[in-house]
């Protein structure tokens, strides 16, 4: 079973839309002057609510509610989770080199957009959902950045849980080594049956412990899963000069994505979470393609980590969560 969203974000009908901020338009402003976004942001951010100002409506926000005037209230408090997905490993500027967090991850673009009252990024490269509780090296548990004034959350987390970094260099050896055929998929059937699909089932009791447990921390919160975006060519085709897969094992990754996404957009609905589809706009932009239109790092990588979005790719990601944000 895949992920087929009809649209870039796809989220649940449940909440009205809040009104566009006015911190949108003075962002866009400024880079239509020539400002950096960098310098966009922090000065936005300089004349933005704080939690304190959030007003007599409470977290209105939180739920799609309008105050007094019709205009929806702003965000308190923007809390990012998430793995290397969301932290951006190789991406310039590197804020935290321990978790591949760059200044130009799409938590970040999200908050230049946004312009929260405050903001706290606890995404970690290699963090599976067992790190929302523990710490991860020097990183505390991610759920440490929650509290009861946090209003928004986004949270991109599972890849890791099913070993995303053993497949890729196992799916890449054996390409180099049978570019016909499908050795990988068959190394991971030996059993007769598919062990990744296996551990994507097994992964969404995790999503929903994850999901539990963001609630009982932040209970006023929006939670936005944020899904991942197209690796691989939609259309089932491999690019071996690029990247050694074998025929056979490129689709099949590609549908193991797909189902790993279909997974956390059913996670999402049942725990009355949102989710945000970024693969279906990313179609076109994956790995093989060529520098300037892909979203996505081969192993010899340019703009990012290799196999992880680069900077266009988290870009695209964060129009995907604002999109969301405001429906």
């Amino acid at each position: 079973m895949s992920a087929s969203p009809s649209s870039f974000a796809r989220t649940a009908p449940r909440r009205p839309s809040p009104a566009r901020h006015p911190a949108v338009r003075r962002v866009r402003a400024a880079l239509s002057a020539g400002v950096s976004l960098p310098v966009a942001a922090a000065l936005v951010l300089a004349g933005a609510p704080t939690a304190s100002s959030v007003g007599a409506h409470g977290k209105a926000w939180a739920h799609g509610k309008a105050g007094a005037h019709g205009k929806a209230e702003a965000v308190a408090r923007y809390v990012a989770l998430g793995d290397s997905y969301t932290s951006g490993p190789g991406i310039p500027e590197q804020t935290d080199e321990n978790c591949g967090r760059s200044d130009h991850n799409y938590p970040t673009l999200v908050t230049a957009a946004l312009a929260p009252g405050t903001f706290a990024d606890a995404s970690c490269g290699g963090a599976t959902t067992a790190e929302m509780t523990a710490p991860q090296g020097t990183a505390p548990p991610q759920f440490d950045a929650l509290n009861e004034s946090t209003d928004l959350v986004t949270v991109g987390i599972g890849g890791n849980d099913i070993g995303f970094g053993g497949i890729v260099a196992r799916c890449v050896l054996l390409g180099a080594l049978v570019p016909n055929g499908a050795p990988c998929k068959a190394s991971y059937s030996l059993g007769g049956s598919d062990e990744l699909a296996a551990r994507i089932e097994a992964t969404a009791t995790k999503i929903d412990e994850v999901l539990r447990g963001i609630q009982d921390r932040s209970p006023g919160a929006r939670v936005l899963v944020v899904g991942y975006p197209a690796l691989l060519p939609e259309d089932g085709s491999n690019c071996p000069r690029t990247v050694s897969l074998a025929s056979g094992d490129a689709p099949w990754l590609r549908d193991t994505e797909k189902r790993l996404n279909s997974m956390l957009a059913e996670r999402a609905e049942a725990s009355g979470a949102e989710y945000v589809d970024t693969y279906t706009g990313s179609v076109g932009h994956d790995l093989c393609k060529p520098v300037g239109t892909r979203w996505a790092e081969p192993l010899q990588a340019v703009d990012a980590a290799g196999f992880h979005p680069n900077a266009a790719g988290h870009q695209a990601m964060s129009q995907a969560v604002l999109a969301a944000v405001r429906r």
